[in-house]
Formats: C-alpha cells, sequence, structure tokens
C-alpha cells in the first residue's frame, strides 16, 4: 500500500518515486533482493541436472513413462504436428523452425508455472504484471528443447511448490489467492467481452 501511495503521490516523477520507495525499504529493513535468493538457490541446482541429462552415458536412452523413451532428449511429441498426425517437422523450418518443437511435458511445465503464478497475489505494478503473465509462455517455448528429463523435474517441482505453498498458507490461516486469481483471469476477460 505505501509503494501504490507513492505513485499516486508522484505520478511523474519516476526517480522521486525510486528514492522514497529505498526509504521506505530501508525504513521497513527490506531488502528488494531477497525475493531472488530462491531462484537464484535453484540455478545450480538446473544447471546440474542439465548438465547431468545431456552428459552422463546413464541417462541416454533411459525411458520415462509412456512416449519418453530418453531422458536426455527433448519431447518427441509436437503441438504443431498435433501430435504425430502431421507428417511433417515444423523444427526444419528456417528461422522459426527452433521454436516449433512444443511437446506434451514443456506444455505442462507451462501450466505449473503459471499456475503456480497465480498461487500469489496479483502484484499492483503493470510492469510486473505483464512480466509474470507472459513468463510462463516464454519458459514453455524456451524450455520445448531441452531434455526431457528437466522440463519433466521443473514441472514436477513447479507442481510440488504450488501444492506445498498453499498448505503452509492454508495451514498459517492465510487466504490462498490461486482460486481468486483464476477467476479474475478468466472473468475479467468474460465481462469485458458482455461490455
Amino acid at each position: 500500500p505505501q509503494l501504490a501511495a507513492l505513485k499516486e503521490r508522484y505520478p511523474d516523477d519516476k526517480v522521486k518515486q525510486q528514492q522514497e520507495m529505498m526509504e521506505i525499504y530501508k525504513k521497513e529493513k527490506i531488502n528488494p533482493i531477497a525475493g531472488c535468493l530462491p531462484v537464484a538457490l535453484q540455478i545450480p541446482v538446473f544447471f546440474s541436472l542439465y548438465k547431468v541429462l545431456f552428459v552422463t552415458i546413464e541417462m541416454r536412452h533411459a525411458p520415462f513413462y509412456g512416449w519418453i523413451k530418453d531422458l536426455s532428449a527433448p519431447d518427441p511429441t509436437n503441438l504443431f504436428t498435433l501430435f504425430g498426425l502431421l507428417h511433417f517437422d515444423p523444427t526444419q523450418l528456417p528461422v522459426l523452425g527452433s521454436y516449433l518443437a512444443l511437446g506434451v511435458w514443456p506444455m505442462i511445465m507451462g501450466v505449473t508455472m503459471w499456475f503456480q503464478f497465480k498461487l500469489n497475489p496479483t502484484p499492483p505494478d503493470p510492469t510486473q504484471q505483464m512480466i509474470f503473465g507472459w513468463m510462463p509462455l516464454i519458459f514453455t517455448f524456451m524450455l520445448a528443447g531441452f531434455p526431457a528429463g528437466l522440463v519433466i523435474y521443473w514441472a514436477w517441482n513447479n507442481t510440488l511448490s504450488v501444492m506445498q505453498q498453499s498448505f503452509i498458507m492454508h495451514r498459517n490461516g492465510v487466504k490462498v489467492e490461486l482460486f481468486d486469481n483464476l477467476k479474475a483471469t478468466f472473468g475479467s476477460k468474460k465481462a469485458e467481452s458482455k461490455t
């Protein structure tokens, strides 16, 4: 609320907003970089897992379940071939081909990441709202060409994080924002289309 009041008090002066925001952070003893710590701790695990799946001989042709026959290879399914119904390889197209390798597991990972972002309250800053809205989609396409084992790990990590965070919030009496945020996301579009 204090940060929102700053934006109303200094709507055109971004420098003054930043200065006052830093004063609030100092007064309240808030470290703005502290939110990056959990992500920074995951990066070495993510990179190590990527290297293990990509380099280790034992992971080559290690089957998982269903259509995943090799955890070190990308997901063999592809949305743009209707999961094998169309007989062409969209990844061979020039320029955009590398972005058209979108399997089932990368899509599951994108959905779980979207749920994870919807679990938290909507940020008041429109720029952050836009970033959080587009980030799951960007990561879905970005990780589509990565080894399937890494994408499966990331999807399960997102799912378990949502369950863990919901449990902790519910146990401590904090309102879980997931369902309200989902209703607001889809409800606002329905309300806009009616008007």
